[in-house]
């Protein structure tokens, strides 16, 4: 199999989907794979296809005449290694306790997340160290996100594999298709390249509301589909959503509670888009003690931790072969089986049911979380102290801003 753009000149330009298109090879068998010289070291990710690089077209004729012997390039596993010095530290964010407590649930369970805050608080500096603190990669997952990032020609010539979790953090400006992919021939939007990572929307109500309620089926199913004249295609889209906002259009939170204006910035974020969402977290302005304090906060690595033994435990929970890896990817049956309630517990919820005006999907969205908090706890059952902290996790529901 031959792939390669060939310029007016000879030369053999590099191609996007490399990753792809190998695989493609190994699946029917093809002896070799023969690609643009920058294309080889992507190319030669996959076991068992002997990819040949070659710069021009005159090197290539030679090849396939056997006037020179290929030499085949071999994957090196150092190739896409990301250092962890390249990603920001928790330890570096002063204060905020209450909320990296929240982002560490979030994390242990693939949770989506949304911040409140003044301007100042810290929301962006918090989302950015989020990849740090997920489990590592594994290498299922590095294809994966390789062969999106391939398709999309963001694949950097001295990387053949992704390493590190994306962190995807588009403009407010950005357009639907630009968010959720497509065009006359379909590429991958922002949601399918923060497959294995984390989609960060800032400044969340400023966003298209059109742009915004296309999210929803990426975080309901995990995928996004793309219809055109020519046919359909399906992109991944697993991520962790993180979205930012002020309390209000001045970003300030008002004295005496929220006012027209405010409710009305709000509004811009629908009631079906704020129920897949898992964690509203509230985001105080920082303290002077905090900013002027030398004492180093807990490190991503010491979090991360954590959250790998609670991925371990929901993995050895699901089983293999379910198609569910984390407690957010819970259906009914799930949360009946793995969240049993005892008669308290089901007194609690139903209060909060009556009290915040709770939709069935809300309710879901609390016990899923409860469960990864009594996973971060090691406890096997979930008690009420993990419900009700999962409770407060619906700032909105409680409607202290709108």
């Amino acid at each position: 199999m031959v792939i390669g753009e060939l310029g007016l000149d000879g030369e053999v330009r590099p191609v996007r989907g490399t990753l792809a298109i190998s695989l493609l090879a190994r699946e029917r068998r093809v002896r070799g794979l023969m690609v643009p010289a920058i294309n080889a070291s992507e190319a030669s990710v996959v076991e068992g296809v002997k990819v040949v690089p070659v710069r021009d077209l005159r090197e290539a004729a030679d090849v396939i005449e056997g006037k020179i012997l290929p030499q085949a390039v071999s994957f090196n596993g150092r190739n896409g290694h990301h250092s962890p010095e390249n990603i920001p530290d928790f330890s570096e964010v002063k204060g905020q306790e209450a909320v990296k407590r929240a982002l560490e649930i979030a994390a242990a369970g693939n949770h989506n997340v949304l911040m409140i805050g003044p301007p100042g608080s810290g929301k962006s500096m918090l989302a950015k160290r989020i990849p740090g603190i997920l489990p590592k990669m594994s290498l299922e997952e590095s294809f994966e996100t390789t062969r999106i990032h391939s398709v999309a020609g963001l694949v950097k010539p001295d990387e053949s594999l992704v390493k590190r979790r994306p962190f995807r953090s588009p403009h407010h400006t950005i357009s639907d298709i630009g968010l959720i992919g497509g065009s006359a021939n379909p590429n991958p939007g922002e949601v399918s390249l923060a497959h294995n990572g984390v989609l960060f929307l800032d400044e969340l109500p400023e966003f298209r509301r059109s742009a915004l309620e296309v999210l929803r089926q990426p975080l309901e199913d995990g995928q996004v589909t793309i219809s055109r004249a020519a046919g359909s295609l399906t992109f991944p889209a697993r991520f962790m959503f993180v979205g930012a906002m002020n309390p209000s259009p001045r970003g300030a939170v008002e004295a005496r509670g929220p006012g027209k204006a405010a409710k009305k910035y709000l509004s811009r974020i629908s009631g079906p888009l704020l129920d897949r969402i898992d964690l509203h977290l509230e985001v105080p302005a920082l303290k002077h003690e905090d900013l002027l304090s030398a004492e180093p906060g807990e490190t991503s690595g010491t979090i991360r931790s954590r959250v790998e033994k609670a991925r371990v435990l929901q993995e050895n929970r699901f089983g293999r072969g379910t198609g569910l890896f984390n407690n957010a990817q819970m259906g009914p049956k799930e949360l009946r089986k793995f969240v049993p309630m005892n008669g308290e517990a089901k007194g609690l919820l139903s209060h909060a049911m009556t009290d915040l005006g709770l939709s069935a999907r809300a309710l879901d969205r609390i016990l899923k979380v409860a469960r990864t908090i009594a996973d971060l706890a090691e406890s096997e059952a979930v008690h009420l102290d993990h419900l009700a902290e999962a409770i407060q996790y619906r700032t909105l529901d409680r409607q202290l801003w709108g």
